[in-house]
């Protein structure tokens, strides 16, 4: 909460910043998806953080992921779902594969839910072991996914903090995350 030692910037533009004790991601026109990633990589692991969103941005935190073509290439992997809840309800905490193929959770699995809550502060947990991932928001269990096919493929990785694109003429919008702790599992 007081330097971005330890995390690297991979892909996109945007900007990332230490704000009373959370690093807050700035979206900039024209970028691709921007990413901050942890030097370490992780495996099995327990993931808690807590996150705001502006609304119209799209948001995720990347587990065990890669990249393809060298250190500068294209973040790939897992990436947990952060997204406003809105009237009608969002997609937050399900798995989706950035760059790895899309959604990882199935349609039928992906119910729109209003357990995060817009303009607020809301804790998630992460815990992948194997090819077991599970995800809680505010102490709700929202994903029970099993994947072998990519734990084959990402068994390891590193954790990003992705500052989705924008449409050009929207924005500038914000993520914060506060509060990461990650422990790993043996």
């Amino acid at each position: 909460g007081k330097t971005l030692k330890g995390w690297t910037q991979r892909n996109g533009t945007a900007t990332y910043r230490v704000e009373n004790g959370a690093i807050v991601g700035k979206t900039k026109e024209g970028s691709p998806n921007s990413f901050l990633c942890t030097d370490k990589l992780y495996g099995d692991f327990d993931l808690k953080f807590e996150v705001k969103v502006d609304n119209g941005l799209n948001s995720g935190v990347q587990i065990r992921s890669q990249t393809k073509g060298g250190p500068k290439g294209r973040v790939n992997g897992p990436q947990v779902e952060i997204e406003v809840s809105g009237p009608n309800g969002g997609e937050s905490g399900y798995i989706y594969g950035e760059a790895a193929g899309g959604w990882m959770t199935p349609r039928r699995m992906r119910r729109p839910h209003t357990l995060f809550k817009d303009d607020r502060w809301n804790a998630y947990r992460v815990v992948a072991k194997g090819p077991h991932i599970q995800v809680w928001i505010n102490g709700i269990q929202i994903s029970d996914l099993v994947h072998e096919e990519k734990f084959k493929s990402h068994p390891k990785g590193f954790i990003g903090l992705q500052v989705h694109g924008i449409r050009k003429g929207t924005g500038p919008f914000e993520v914060s995350w506060r509060n990461i702790e990650i422990i790993e599992l043996k």
